[in-house]
């Protein structure tokens, strides 16, 4: 289902245009127009959903794969070091339009592109809660 006051529902299904690399029945891939590296790219389904919460376990089951053969194509052709894959869910996470994505950054090594997060020592008796609170 598509959401008429979406951005990124109207990239999606064409109403907007964009700078695509990729479709098919269920996802647009296009560049980011406001990309972190060049070739940063973003995963759109086709129908909306708001953040991981919200998408369908089917759709959901076919993003990595796809994220996978983007990551390879970047590899191939712009020759970078690495890439990122990376999903945000809330405003908290930094997640700006709330419309499920998957950005795929094209990473050479020193580019400064993304902050490696600073790193929390945490005692074993948090972590130990925090594997009862988290364990199915």
């Amino acid at each position: 289902m598509k959401d008429n006051n979406c951005i990124f529902c109207k990239l999606a299904n064409g109403d907007i245009p964009t700078n695509s690399i990729y479709e098919d029945d269920d996802f647009k891939v296009i560049l980011d127009a406001s990309p972190a590296t060049k070739g940063h790219a973003l995963i759109l389904p086709k129908n909306h959903f708001a953040n991981i919460f919200e998408i369908d376990d089917e759709v959901a089951a076919k993003v990595l794969p796809l994220a996978k053969k983007i990551a390879n194509k970047m590899m191939k052709e712009l020759g970078c070091d690495g890439i990122n894959i990376l999903q945000n869910n809330g405003e908290a996470a930094g997640q700006t339009v709330h419309h499920y994505h998957v950005h795929v950054i094209p990473r050479t090594a020193g580019d400064g592109a993304i902050k490696e997060w600073d790193h929390l020592t945490v005692s074993d008796a948090e972590t130990a809660e925090i594997v009862k609170k988290l364990s199915f």
